[in-house]
């Protein structure tokens, strides 16, 4: 398998501990401040409970994210279940604020 995002494989990305278990990657998100990734399963987010780890981890986990590799900085991809299509859009943090 070849690694086709823009960070190598050690670089750390954030995800949750169901993503690691082995439930379905919903939301790829290629931050812009940093081109970090965040991978999630689509449930609320608890920045408490969130993991830092290798990228490796979570793609060695879930092949299927190749899909969302050239998702460019600023950025993120959802989608309903696994086999559906991504849906990208940009990212507007600002509107967030």
């Amino acid at each position: 398998m070849s690694w086709k995002f823009d960070q190598a494989p050690n670089v750390a990305c954030i995800t949750c501990q169901s993503v690691i278990d082995g439930h379905p990657v919903l939301i790829a998100t290629h931050y812009e401040d940093d081109h970090s990734w965040g991978f999630m399963d689509g449930a609320p987010i608890d920045m408490a409970k969130a993991l830092v780890v290798a990228m490796s981890e979570v793609v060695g986990r879930h092949p299927d994210l190749d899909e969302v590799a050239d998702l460019p900085p600023g950025w993120s991809a959802t989608r309903v279940a696994v086999g559906d299509s991504w849906s990208k859009q940009r990212d507007d943090w600002a509107s967030e604020v």
